[in-house]
């Protein structure tokens, strides 16, 4: 090894050092998180407020993984809905024509959704900007179109009836109101945490580099296409376990789980929290849930209050919440060292 060989090896310990406490760090964070989620029945008694983590959790990973694409690609997508429905009917169907166990279940549904994202995707990555978001919305009317006309198999409109089986598998009985509180945050916590790693590894960076500049990328031998499709894979696998933890939550799946407006509400999550923080869908996810639990107690005209609040967000803060909090508490820092 040369000297300078030598020196370059040396440089990278400590990068490699700080991965990998960063990794842990997650990992710790991730384990705390769920122990504070999971311990919450232990001292209340409200369902309503078990119902309402469940629901964010679905919501959490749909529009986390949407992100994914947004974010840390460049790709907005106008269809990511599909995947989300997709989840919920693939999760659904199979339990009740089947009758297989739950984590079979779980696994072929991502599979599905693996192999249906992967022929979509690689139709729609090879487009950019505007074609690619109306692109991937025409494929998700496609999938509600065929989830409506398909009746004797998906129950059309009315969706899929007689509930989903929840038979119990190693002592969890989803059946059982707690058991599926604490999978759904085990689930959020699990796909959260992946995604993560995902964001900062360095296929992580290489999707940063291709959002801010896919010709250079291209230019330095990457394989643009592949990751981007790559990345839409992912996505579509986080965005079906959403689908999958909602299915389980309403025992079914209904053609507006995979209808246009599910996609334009991860859209609209992702603008409250923000795209440039990890955890700004999260916190949008929050806002959006509790804004309509709370203005339709009030009124009946709820999306006019939620097209105020996007105003607000877009001419006011011009980016989500936390993105707003993050940049605040950065120029407080830099103000800070400067004195």
């Amino acid at each position: 090894m040369t000297e300078l060989e030598a020196g370059r090896a040396q440089a990278l310990v400590p990068v490699r050092g700080g991965a990998a406490l960063q990794r842990y760090r997650d990992v710790l964070i991730a384990l705390i998180a769920f122990a504070v989620l999971a311990s919450l029945p232990m001292f209340t008694d409200s369902k309503a407020l078990l119902d309402f983590v469940i629901r964010c959790s679905a919501y959490g990973l749909f529009a986390t993984s949407l992100n994914l694409l947004v974010g840390y690609t460049g790709l907005t997508s106008f269809g990511h809905g599909m995947f989300f429905g997709l989840g919920a009917y693939s999760f659904g169907l199979i339990m009740q024509k089947l009758g297989v166990p739950i984590p079979v279940a779980f696994v072929a549904t991502l599979a599905i959704t693996a192999v249906i994202a992967a022929v979509i995707g690689a139709i729609c990555v090879r487009l950019k900007e505007i074609y690619f978001a109306f692109v991937t919305l025409a494929f998700q009317m496609l999938i509600h179109s065929t989830i409506l006309s398909w009746a004797s198999f998906t129950g059309g409109d009315q969706g899929l009836r007689g509930g989903i089986p929840r038979p119990a598998f190693f002592g969890i009985n989803l059946a059982n109101h707690v058991h599926l509180y604490v999978a759904s945050c085990a689930l959020l916590i699990i796909g959260l945490l992946a995604m993560r790693q995902i964001a900062q590894s360095p296929f992580g960076y290489t999707l940063r580099m291709i959002r801010d500049n896919a010709a250079r990328a291209s230019f330095l031998g990457i394989d643009v296409w592949r990751a981007k499709l790559t990345v839409f894979v992912l996505a579509a696998l986080f965005a079906s376990m959403g689908g999958m933890v909602m299915a389980l939550f309403v025992s079914g799946a209904y053609p507006e789980f995979a209808y246009w407006t599910i996609s334009g509400e991860a859209i609209f999550i992702n603008m409250l929290g923000g795209v440039s923080t990890f955890l700004g869908p999260m916190v949008g996810t929050v806002l959006l849930l509790l804004l309509n639990d709370t203005v339709t107690r009030f009124t009946e005209y709820h999306g006019i209050v939620l097209g105020v609040v996007i105003l607000f967000f877009a001419l006011g803060l011009r980016k989500g919440l936390l993105d707003f909090v993050a940049d605040w508490f950065s120029h407080r820092r830099d103000t800070g060292e400067e004195r």
